[in-house]
């Protein structure tokens, strides 16, 4: 990875040398904000979630009065084929597009199909002197952040990832200023302690969320969970990104040349991939408690963009199902935790019946418990019978018995709820734009997610 980083730094270095000057209406700051896997019907979804049933009319959301437009969010190929062009793309090759403007295949990181490394809008923004941060739910070094700091052929070669957060340089200097998220076993490991290094830089590094107020100053390290952070709907600190966002913006103040600041709502996505409606609308609201928030942030000052999309829809989430007209949110607002935070104890031998009552909390028939009963058996039987002696194997086996195990659970809440599920992967979909700030009409129509990162960069000085 080297002669990435080479590579990158001498691109890094011609646009410092001959910057374009700011257009006259060039925003200062720009705040960007990613939903994974937040597609239309997420945020529909979430406006009636949210609808106050004592009045007569649905009441509108952060979203609602924020989006401009839609996206294409396709990408060029696979890992196998790196320009055979695919309709339906993984975080990585999408992130790619949002973050440098030009597409390319499923699990690469900021690499064009040909392996080539791509400036992203955090390393340009670095190069023009801009502060930079990072804030995300999920690792880190996931494939969203990582294709803003990172490059990699394969979104998966995570303690790679981690190390390149350290060693690529722009002009000598660290990529973001700011980085705040989960992955404390990829930056803490037996062969290398890449957050030993970054203190040693200056970075002040706490590794506790209970501690995200003892930050004053920058740079600044958080990696508040050894991966990611986990379900807002599983844990007893609540709001986690917009405590995290609330102290970022903070902690970049008002930097002469203005800052870049790259948000996502991580684990949106990661509901999508269990089909988890309920589990969903608590990361959705966490996302829109963070908007709401920059967007007061933002209508307090004149020098600010936040420009916010998701970089594809999971799961082919749909609101009503099984051809009735009806979605029951009452129902889903019942649900007390995660669809994962069961699955390790049906694995265990529970009983279904009581783990439903204690985790769940809605009524269920005596087919769901039924269906449950039997796909814990299954799985049960399956871990069982699987490869001891090889434990790559023994992981593999277990990673798709949970998925088979939480499919079927799922389907339960599913059909209890009336919420349809085509997938538990990503959807060709379009998704949504919103804007506001200073420029924000650029934003407006339908785009590309490519023309997206290529408006930033004009905004920033970039041809």
């Amino acid at each position: 990875m080297k002669q990435i980083y080479k590579t990158l730094g001498a691109l890094a270095a011609l646009a410092l040398l001959t910057p374009s000057a700011f257009a006259a209406e060039a925003p200062k700051n720009i705040i960007m904000i990613i939903g994974d896997g937040m597609g239309p019907a997420y945020t529909s979804a979430y406006r009636y979630y949210m609808d106050n049933p004592a009045t007569s009319q649905v009441e509108s959301t952060v979203f609602d009065q924020l989006l401009v437009g839609m996206s294409s969010t396709y990408s060029s190929g696979t890992q196998e084929h790196h320009t055979k062009k695919t309709y339906v793309t993984d975080s990585a090759a999408s992130a790619t597009a949002l973050s440098t403007g030009v597409k390319t295949y499923n699990q690469a990181v900021a690499l064009d199909v040909n392996d080539k490394p791509l400036l992203t809008l955090m390393e340009y923004a670095k190069s023009i002197g801009k502060t930079t941060g990072l804030v995300v739910t999920s690792q880190i070094n996931h494939a969203t952040p990582a294709s803003f700091v990172a490059h990699n052929t394969y979104r998966y070669n995570y303690d790679d990832i981690a190390d390149s957060y350290f060693d690529n340089r722009v002009n000598g200097n660290f990529v973001a200023d700011l980085m705040f998220g989960g992955g404390q076993k990829y930056f803490i490991r037996d062969d290398r302690n890449i957050v030993k290094q970054f203190v040693k830089a200056g970075y002040q590094y706490f590794d506790s969320f209970d501690q995200l107020s003892k930050f004053d100053r920058l740079p600044a390290l958080g990696l508040f969970a050894s991966s990611g952070l986990g379900y807002t709907f599983d844990s007893p600190v609540k709001y986690r990104l917009l405590k995290m966002v609330k102290k970022a913006t903070k902690l970049l103040g008002n930097p002469d040349k203005g800052y870049f600041l790259l948000v996502e709502g991580s684990m949106i996505d990661w509901c999508g991939h269990d089909n988890d409606i309920a589990c969903a609308m608590h990361e959705v609201d966490g996302l829109a408690k963070t908007v709401e928030y920059l967007k007061d942030y933002v209508d307090k000052r004149d020098d600010t963009l936040l420009v916010m999309t998701a970089d594809h829809e999971t799961g082919g989430l749909s609101i009503g199902a099984q051809g009735v007209y009806q979605w029951k949110k009452d129902v889903i607002k019942q649900v007390k935790h995660s669809m994962t935070s069961i699955i390790s104890f049906l694995l265990e031998g529970q009983d279904p019946a009581k783990l439903w009552q204690e985790h769940i909390g809605i009524e269920i028939d005596d087919k769901g418990l039924a269906q449950i009963v039997a796909a814990q058996k299954t799985a049960i039987k399956a871990i069982d019978e699987s490869p001891k002696e090889d434990a790559e194997k023994l992981k593999a086996a277990r990673t798709n018995i949970r998925v088979k195990l939480i499919t079927q659970v799922s389907d339960v809440l599913a059909r209890l709820t009336l919420t349809g599920w085509t997938s538990i992967n990503h959807t060709g979909a379009d998704v949504q734009v919103f804007a506001h700030g200073q420029s924000k009409a650029l934003f407006n129509g339908h785009q590309d997610n490519t023309d997206i990162a290529k408006k930033l960069f004009k905004l920033m000085g970039r041809e």
